[in-house]
Formats: structure tokens, sequence, C-alpha cells
């Protein structure tokens, strides 16, 4: 594959990263304004890094957009003209509609937006995938880019915004729930550096359970919890504090934000 990411800002880095370090690329083009801090990349040969959109887009088949919001119409006016019907062009600009795209480019061209999280950096992210009419024809390839990295699942592009909480902010979310096992390991005695130890791989082991099983949680949950004994005990306490009530509000909350942006930027 023959990628262009155009904009090698952090996300566009950490996506270069993925797809060069499991050989997913035969040749690959890094664009930003400022090169000297990616020239190091081209140490894997098979990179070029320029501050030159057009090149990159001549030469690449796969075009990957990760600039700021405010800067994707005029790119995309700018390179336009040397788009054919055979490049996949890929977004992951939060809140720049698939309509938005075809506006400038036209409906004739495949459109893919994407909705990755911050765990990209170390191949852990969960990426959401939508794509207009034309890119449903490409959305595999734009999944296995993406599984390079972690997980994708293709949405409809209205839950664009429900997956943008749950998965991008739900990053903030699981880190708070972290921080407070922490908290807790450490009034029970441990160290701080041993608590977050302990809650950061248990949390891991947590996922990775369901993830192995495609089990519900509630049935894992069974397992470890007997009658009388202590993980039902704490279970009960954090529900009556609200627990999940209070997650869900919070899930909630942060939607009615998102869209309330929405709505301020139509």
């Amino acid at each position: 594959m023959k990628i262009a990411i155009i904009g090698a800002g952090n996300l566009g880095l950490s996506i270069a990263e993925g797809v060069l370090h499991s050989n997913g690329a035969t040749s690959m083009y890094l664009t930003k304004r400022n090169i000297d801090s990616i020239k190091h990349f081209e140490k894997f040969g098979n990179v070029t890094v320029t501050t030159n959109n057009k090149e990159a887009v001549k030469n690449s088949d796969i075009l990957i957009f990760a600039v700021q919001p405010l800067h994707i119409a005029k790119l995309l006016e700018e390179v336009k003209d040397l788009l054919n019907e055979n490049h996949v062009i890929i977004s992951t600009i939060t809140g720049f509609s698939i309509e938005n795209i075809e506006h400038i480019l036209g409906k004739d061209h495949n459109i893919i937006r994407s909705m990755p999280n911050t765990a990209i950096s170390v191949g852990k992210s969960m990426t959401c995938i939508c794509a207009n009419t034309k890119g449903k024809k490409r959305i595999e390839l734009a999944k296995a880019i993406f599984n390079r990295m972690g997980h994708s699942m293709e949405i409809p592009e209205e839950q664009m915004q429900a997956a943008t909480v749950i998965c991008a902010s739900g990053i903030a979310f699981w880190m708070r729930l972290i921080r407070a096992t922490t908290q807790g390991a450490i009034q029970l005695g441990f160290d701080a550096k041993e608590a977050q130890e302990l809650a950061m791989h248990t949390c891991d082991g947590a996922a990775g359970l369901l993830i192995a099983s495609g089990h519900h949680p509630e049935e894992e949950i069974d397992k470890v919890t007997t009658p009388m004994g202590c993980t039902i005990q704490g279970l009960n306490e954090m529900e009556h504090q609200g627990l999940s009530s209070s997650l869900i509000r919070g899930i909630v909350a942060s939607f009615e934000k998102i869209s309330e942006f929405k709505k301020e930027n139509l």
C-alpha cells in the first residue's frame, strides 16, 4: 500500500508508527509544515518526509488526513484536482462529516471517516469507521489499516458522536476508574507505585477476559463472587453509592455536550 499521512502531528505519527512497525506500507509520505521533528522517520527507508501535500497525494493511493479541523477544508481544496477515483480518502477529523468532504470533493470518491482514540500510540485503539456510498467498497481496507493499531468497528455515521464519547472520552473515564482503584489500594497499605501497577494490570486483565471469551461482564463477575463474600459486599456498596448510574449519567452528559457543539457548527 502507498500511504500518505497528511498532517503528521501526534495522531498522524501514531498511525504512521503502527503501519510501519507492522510492515503495512510499501511506501509512505508524511507531511507537515515544519518537518524537522519528523525527519527521523526517513530511517525506515520507504518513508518520504515533505512539506509538499501535492507531492504526497500524487505518489500515494491511500490518503489519511490528520490535520486540525480548521485546516481540513482548505487542504482538500488544495489537492482535490489531483484525486482520482482509485484514491482512498480517510479522514480522522472530529466533527467534519462525510457530507462536508463530499461538498468539496464530490461524491465520486472513496471517502471514509475514522475515529481512533489516544491508545493508538500503544497499538490499542478502538477505532470506529464509516464511509460514503462509494467508500463502502474500501471499508475493509481501512479496517485492516486500523486493526494494525488495535481494533476497529464499522458504524453508521450518525453514531460517530456517540462513539467519540464511548471510545475517545472513554479513555478518560477509564483512567479515572483506574485512579480511584489506585487510591483505594493506597488506603489499604500499598505504596503509590505498587497501587497503580495493581490497578492497571487488573483493568487490563478484566478487558482481556471479555475480549478472549466473548462473555458478558456479569458472567465473569459471577466467577469471583461467593455468597456473603467480600466481592459482593464491595460491589453492592459501590452500587448503593451510584457507581453504574454515575457512569451512565456521565456518558449521557458528555454526549449532550458534543451534540451542542454539532448544533453550533450547523
